[in-house]
C-alpha cells in the first residue's frame, strides 16, 4: 500500500469521484478540493505528494494556481499533473512552461491517470540516487543534493526538469530522440505528444542562461548536450 497523498483539484464532482475511487483503490491517500483558492490554502496547510489539477476552476484557475505554487520556494518542487479539456492546447503549453510536470486531456481513462501519477512519483524516487555530480562547461548537476549549478549559481528546477537534465548530461554528446526522452524521463510510450519534451527543453534553456547553448537541437531527431 502507498502512503503518498494525492490532492485532486477538480470542480466536476463526477470526475473527482472517479479519480478519488481509482487512486484510493491503488492505496493512495486522496483529498479533493473543488476551488483553486481553497486548494492553495489546503496545500500550504498540508503539502501533498502530487496535485491533479484541473485548469478551469472557480476562485483561482489552474494556471494561476500553478504560477503561485512554482513561485513559492516551499511548493516549487510540488509535482503537478494538469487535467485539460481537449481544445485547451494553448493553456496546456502555458501550464508546462510554468512548471507543471505533465498533462492529461479529457476525456481520459482513470487507469491512465493512475499510471501517470505513479510514473511521476517514480521519477521523484529515482532522483535521489548517490550518483556523482555531472559537470559540463559551466553546468554542474549535483544528483545527491538535487541541485543544478550554472556558473556556481543555484538554479531551481522542477522534478521533471531535474530528471531531464540528468538524462541529457549523463549521455552528453549523444543525441536523444524525443521518443527516448519520453520513455526515459517521463516513462511513457511514443504515442504521447512529443511537444511535452520541446516545452520542457525551452524552459530549461531559459533557466540555463549563458549555458543555454549546451542543449543542442538536432533537427528531425532530438536533443543532446554539447560536451
Amino acid at each position: 500500500m502507498s502512503d503518498e497523498l494525492i490532492l485532486i483539484v477538480e470542480d466536476e464532482s463526477d470526475i473527482a469521484e472517479i479519480l478519488e475511487y481509482n487512486l484510493g483503490k491503488e492505496g493512495f491517500e486522496v483529498e479533493v478540493e473543488a476551488r483553486g483558492d481553497l486548494a492553495l490554502e489546503r496545500i500550504r496547510r498540508r503539502p501533498p505528494d502530487l496535485v491533479l489539477l484541473d485548469l478551469m476552476l472557480p476562485g483561482v484557475d489552474g494556471l494561476e494556481l500553478t504560477r503561485i505554487l512554482k513561485r513559492d520556494e516551499a511548493t516549487a518542487n510540488l509535482p503537478i499533473i494538469m487535467l485539460t479539456a481537449k481544445g485547451e492546447e494553448i493553456d496546456r503549453i502555458v501550464g508546462l512552461e510554468l512548471g507543471a510536470d505533465d498533462y492529461l486531456a479529457k476525456p481520459f481513462s482513470p487507469r491512465e491517470v493512475v499510471l501517470r501519477v505513479k510514473a511521476v512519483l517514480r521519477r521523484l524516487e529515482g532522483s535521489d540516487g548517490a550518483d556523482e555530480g555531472y559537470t559540463v562547461g559551466g553546468l554542474r548537476l549535483d544528483v545527491p543534493g538535487h541541485r543544478l549549478l550554472v556558473e556556481n549559481q543555484d538554479v531551481q528546477l522542477t522534478a521533471t526538469e531535474f530528471r531531464l537534465m540528468k538524462v541529457l548530461l549523463g549521455r552528453r554528446g549523444r543525441v536523444q530522440t524525443r521518443t527516448r526522452l519520453l520513455s526515459d524521463v517521463w516513462g511513457y510510450a511514443d504515442d504521447v505528444d512529443s511537444r511535452t519534451v520541446d516545452t520542457h527543453i525551452r524552459r530549461l534553456r531559459r533557466k540555463l542562461g549563458s549555458e543555454a547553448g549546451r542543449i543542442e537541437t538536432v533537427i528531425g531527431v532530438g536533443y543532446r548536450i554539447r560536451a
